[in-house]
């Protein structure tokens, strides 16, 4: 097919308008509620009172105002550079840590059909695997560059800690391409549209239970958070590879975090939870896609809802229990997981 100019400008602004739809509306606006919600929901948890001081006249609604604040605070920040031989690598970290965590949303589908996917690519997960795992460099690098021993202590803790569990997360999802066949996220969301024996979705929770339970625990420590946050562990390392950060690097990191977290729970969405699709309900009509793209979110921000609560929930590991997690339990769980969806499979053929 030939691309005119006018096609060309036209696929542009139909992907510009996708991007701004999904990734800064909807990913960065929960992002943005998360840095004021998951402090809210943390004194819920531990039956304190939580932000509330911020306020505009009278009026507090809750703390709200503190998603306004934060960003004012850290705007006018003191923009603290320390003492280092490696002053544009201490730069240059956030934004390595910051940039891929918005990237990845570009193969993730959010509706029916190729028009609610940012790109639509083949490679789907596979590209979401390579494009997060830049993260670590952002985290490592700004931990070297600070020129402070206890970033470093937290750099080298968290490059072991998100290599280790991206092989477990890897071979953990490895059962679901083999049960849909594909690789490409908009394919295995339409696969999963199928009932089975007529009553039950063929979601990937149901026929991969316990590939979802690995996937969300692997998912939680490459994001460093707890009871992962080995990483950052205030009573040990000060606040781990980014101590020496202020203003809006340190701002960048959390920012990133967060957006991670929504990134868990979109393709947690997508792998398990049917991502767009509602059991019993087809067609093509306006409002049928109004409501699998708001089905979508809705499995998404529960997905982010479960996070907060483990966060919230379970007490910090040891680092020492965070690789033995990772490497004695985690990985053979994923490799008996593997197999067993092998011989079942093959099994089925078998009987065909």
């Amino acid at each position: 097919m030939v691309i005119t100019g006018n096609l060309y400008l036209d696929l542009v602004l139909m992907t510009l308008l996708k991007f701004a739809g999904f990734v800064l509306v909807f990913v960065m606006g929960v992002a943005t509620v998360l840095t004021w919600l998951e402090r809210k929901y943390s004194a819920v948890i531990q039956d304190r009172i939580g932000p509330n001081r911020a306020n505009i006249g009278r009026f507090r609604l809750g703390g709200l105002f503190h998603m306004l604040a934060d960003p004012i605070k850290m705007l006018t920040k003191e923009d603290f550079t320390p003492d280092t031989p490696n002053p544009w690598m201490f730069r240059l970290a956030p934004l390595l840590a910051f940039v891929p965590a918005l990237v990845v949303f570009a193969v993730i589908p959010f509706g029916p059909g190729d028009n609610f996917q940012i790109s639509n690519s083949e490679l789907g997960i596979l590209f979401i695997f390579a494009i997060a795992s830049l993260n670590v460099y952002g985290s490592v690098m700004g931990a070297w560059a600070s020129n402070n021993k206890w970033s470093l202590m937290g750099g080298l803790r968290i490059s072991a800690q998100m290599i280790s569990y991206e092989v477990a997360i890897g071979l953990a999802l490895c059962g679901i391409f083999m049960i849909y066949g594909s690789v490409d996220l908009q394919e295995i969301v339409r696969n999963q549209g199928e009932l089975l024996w007529g009553f039950v979705p063929a979601w990937g929770i149901f026929l991969q239970p316990v590939a979802f339970v690995l996937y969300l625990t692997c998912a939680i420590a490459e994001n460093k958070r707890a009871p992962f946050d080995v990483a950052e562990a205030e009573s040990e390392l000060a606040a781990g590879y980014w101590t020496e950060y202020s203003s809006m690097a340190f701002a960048l990191f959390a920012l990133a975090e967060f957006i991670e977290i929504v990134l868990i729970g979109c393709v947690g969405a997508t792998l398990f939870l049917g991502g767009w699709q509602i059991p019993g309900v087809t067609g093509t009509s306006p409002g049928i896609v109004v409501a699998q793209i708001a089905a979508f979110l809705a499995k998404t921000i529960f997905l982010i809802w479960l996070q907060m609560t483990i966060r919230w929930t379970l007490p910090r590991f040891r680092y020492d229990q965070v690789m033995r997690l990772g490497w004695r339990i985690l990985l053979p769980a994923s490799l008996v997981n593997l197999v067993v969806t092998g011989v079942v499979l093959a099994l089925i053929d078998r009987s065909r």
